[in-house]
């Protein structure tokens, strides 16, 4: 394949996050976002010969990265330790069941969506194009968002713009698009905005037409249902002293995993023992998430919202 200059996706805290994950050269680790492969090739650059990576996307544009080779001649299909796994996330567990691996040392995950998605204007990931309403991760099923838009009744959609975007206004914007629907179909990113735009402040409305769109995406693609179940998986297949490592982009997902990391489990419900200590399989290494500095705020803006998360896997007869 010729030589590739699009950048697909700037990776974001990319030395903070995997210096915190690979603690042992020749240990198995796991990307369950491989996206534009920024942070695999990271890792594979500190494993030795017998190290492996494991790197997971369920879409196909990122698969078809992984094939692409550098400048530098580097193509990660041409690396033994790699291997990638189409798929979502959520199976985390039952891969590394497949191939063979009773258990890691490190789980990586970059929640954020590449820069290749909203770059990409058939899928519809973006305000910036007209372009039909889609947001699948995986082209292959699933539920559009045009169909949601479509289909879904006011009171669901109302809910996942109050929910995943915490717009105040959601009950109003689910009335308009059911108005709306009932005269024409919703068809594409066009078709939205210029239901919703005359509904929302105009000082807010860029921030507020972004968190509609965060709504729909997360929504079409289960993403916390996701997010819920790869936390899980990743307990069970860490190793003790394993790592896990986390990039978060908003609250929701945040929460999430800041209550895994100090709880054990996704809804932050401590678990005590006869001592009154919180029984925990992990021990945070990260008092505090860390986020990016100027230098690279000012080379990608996009890493603004980012913050990251790490946690040791104790072993099971040191929880607490």
């Amino acid at each position: 394949m010729q030589n590739e200059n699009v950048t697909y996706h700037i990776p974001v805290l990319l030395g903070e996050s995997v210096g915190g994950l690979v603690a042992d050269t020749s240990g198995v680790y796991v990307d369950v976002t491989f996206g534009g492969g920024g942070h695999s090739r990271e890792i594979l650059s500190r494993l030795d010969a017998s190290g492996r990576l494991f790197s997971f996307d369920q879409d196909a544009d990122a698969e078809a990265n992984a094939a692409v080779r550098r400048d530098d001649g580097v193509c990660l299909k041409d690396d033994s330790r790699w291997t990638f796994v189409r798929s979502n996330f959520r199976y985390l567990k039952n891969w590394m069941r497949y191939h063979g691996i009773d258990g890691v040392d490190g789980v990586l995950a970059d929640l954020g969506v590449s820069s290749h998605h909203f770059d990409d204007a058939s899928r519809g990931f973006s305000f910036r194009y007209d372009a039909p309403l889609d947001m699948r991760m995986n082209k292959r099923g699933g539920t559009t968002a045009a169909e949601l838009l479509n289909t879904g009744s006011e009171e669901r959609l109302a809910d996942i713009f109050f929910l995943y975007g915490e717009l105040k206004q959601s009950r109003r914007i689910a009335s308009a698009i059911v108005k709306a629907r009932a005269e024409r179909e919703i068809l594409t990113t066009g078709d939205l905005l210029a239901i919703v735009q005359p509904l929302m402040p105009r000082e807010r409305e860029k921030k507020d037409v972004t968190r509609l769109f965060q709504a729909l995406r997360i929504e079409v693609n289960s993403e916390m249902e996701a997010l819920r179940e790869m936390l899980a998986a990743a307990t069970q297949v860490l190793k003790p002293g394993g790592r896990l490592v986390v990039i978060t982009y908003h609250s929701l997902e945040d929460r999430m995993v800041k209550n895994i990391m100090k709880t054990g489990n996704v809804e932050g419900k401590r678990v005590q023992d006869f001592f009154g200590r919180t029984e925990c399989p992990y021990r945070t290494l990260t008092n505090k998430p860390l986020t990016p500095d100027n230098e690279e705020l000012a080379s990608n803006p996009r890493s603004r919202s980012a913050k990251l998360r790490i946690a040791e896997r104790r072993a099971d007869n040191e929880q607490r």
